[in-house]
Parts: C-alpha cells; sequence; structure tokens
C-alpha cells in the first residue's frame, strides 16, 4: 500500500512539474512574443561593425567564393565594415517583418557600398532587419548611415598591416575612449574561434548610446583574439 501511494505521489508530482513547466514556456512565449515581428515595434537598435579581414580569412578557409565573398574581399582594402543595423527587443529580437519584404531600390543599394560593400549584404539586410524598423527603405538605410557616421572607429585600427593580438576588453576600451559617451554597457565584441568577428554597439531609436544587457552576455568570452590585417590596398 506504502509503495502504491508513493508511486501515484511521484506521478502527481511529475505532473505538477511538467504543467507548471508548459505553464512557465507559455508564459515566456507570450512575453517574447507579444510585439514578435511587428515592424516599427521594438526598443533598441544593434550597429554591428564586421571585421572584414576576418570575414575574408574565414570565406576561404571554408572556400565560400563568389558572391559577397568576391566582392569584399577582392576589392579595396576593409577594415570595420557594416554588417547591419538590428531593432531590437530587451529579449530577443524581430526578423523578416514583411514577406514578401517591399522591394528595395537598386540606386538604393548602390548608394550603401561603400559602408555595406555586397549588394547581397544590403539586400539581405533589408529584408531581415529593415523591414522590422518601420521605416521605408531610403529612411532606413539613411538611418544607417547616420549612426555608422555617430562612431568613430580608433585610429589604431584604421589601418593594420599586421595581425593584431588583442583581447575582448582592450577592443572594447578603444571603443570607448575614440566614442566619449560609450560606456562598456552598450558595447560587446564577438569572435569567431580566435578571430575578432564584431562590434556591436548599442543604440536607442534617436541613435544615442544605451546600455543592453543581452547583447553584452552574448559577447566573447576568450582572453585573446586575432585581428587578421587589412588586406591589399
Amino acid at each position: 500500500m506504502f509503495h502504491s501511494r508513493l508511486h501515484s505521489f511521484s506521478r502527481l508530482m511529475i505532473s505538477l512539474t511538467l504543467a507548471a513547466g508548459l505553464v512557465g514556456l507559455a508564459g515566456g512565449a507570450k512575453a517574447q512574443d507579444r510585439r514578435q515581428n511587428a515592424p516599427g515595434e521594438f526598443d533598441f537598435y544593434v550597429l554591428s561593425l564586421s571585421w572584414s579581414p576576418s570575414f575574408c580569412e574565414e570565406a576561404a578557409e571554408r572556400g565560400r567564393g563568389g558572391g559577397r565573398s568576391n566582392i569584399q574581399c577582392e576589392g579595396r582594402p576593409y577594415s570595420f565594415v557594416v554588417h547591419g543595423l538590428w531593432p531590437q527587443y530587451e529579449n530577443g529580437f524581430p526578423e523578416y517583418c514583411q514577406r514578401p519584404s517591399p522591394r528595395l531600390n537598386r540606386n538604393i543599394v548602390s548608394s550603401m557600398l561603400d559602408l555595406m560593400p555586397a549588394p547581397g549584404l544590403i539586400f539581405n539586410e533589408w529584408d531581415k532587419h529593415g523591414t522590422c524598423s518601420g521605416l521605408s527603405d531610403r529612411s532606413y538605410f539613411e538611418t544607417i548611415r547616420k549612426a555608422r557616421a555617430a562612431i568613430k572607429i580608433p585610429a589604431e585600427y584604421l589601418d593594420l598591416s599586421q595581425a593584431k593580438t588583442v583581447a575582448p576588453a582592450e577592443v572594447e576600451e578603444a571603443f570607448i575612449k575614440a566614442n566619449p559617451g560609450l560606456s562598456n554597457a552598450a558595447v560587446s565584441v564577438t569572435c569567431n574561434r580566435t578571430r575578432l568577428s564584431e562590434v556591436r554597439i548599442c543604440l536607442s531609436k534617436d541613435l544615442q548610446f544605451r546600455a543592453c544587457e543581452e547583447i553584452d552576455r552574448r559577447a566573447c568570452r576568450r582572453d585573446q583574439l586575432t585581428m587578421p590585417p587589412i588586406r591589399g590596398g
């Protein structure tokens, strides 16, 4: 009898635990999805600056020729390029907010190649992120240009002719020093294996620096990273 009651009690506890878990998941999903993918409904932007030499070395290692790799890696030398300006929630982010996305004017694409050096990248960023901004294509890419213009790249990274070993915190501090008002809470460094991949800077909708805990949690945790040198030139 005792064992039977114990078995029934155990089954009850398992059922209650599963039920609580499902309620928690449902609650979490509701919190996440309240504005999910509603154009213009987000909390802040992330300006993602990609270290182009790292992207090109990775592309070469994977044998990814053609397309963006050829355009970005065989043309003029690039240091930090704009990967994108991404609408974010405090937790999570929207994406592909209009399907199909409004057609992107090719004149806009051409005008952005100095900052985002591949048409495929520009089209993808519009489809995935720009449609979530609530802005027209022209206004969205004007906002990218304004956001990039607001960031000063540290001088030591503008003409890097030899590979450089850095700590993520060192790169963050260099950006903070070069950009008054930027704090550790608003910038993070990402990596791909041993290479520095991106510097991500959090901005309010009016492009002011702001803290972003979730972005900081996703930062690179390695002690040291390599910055490959700028190609060609």
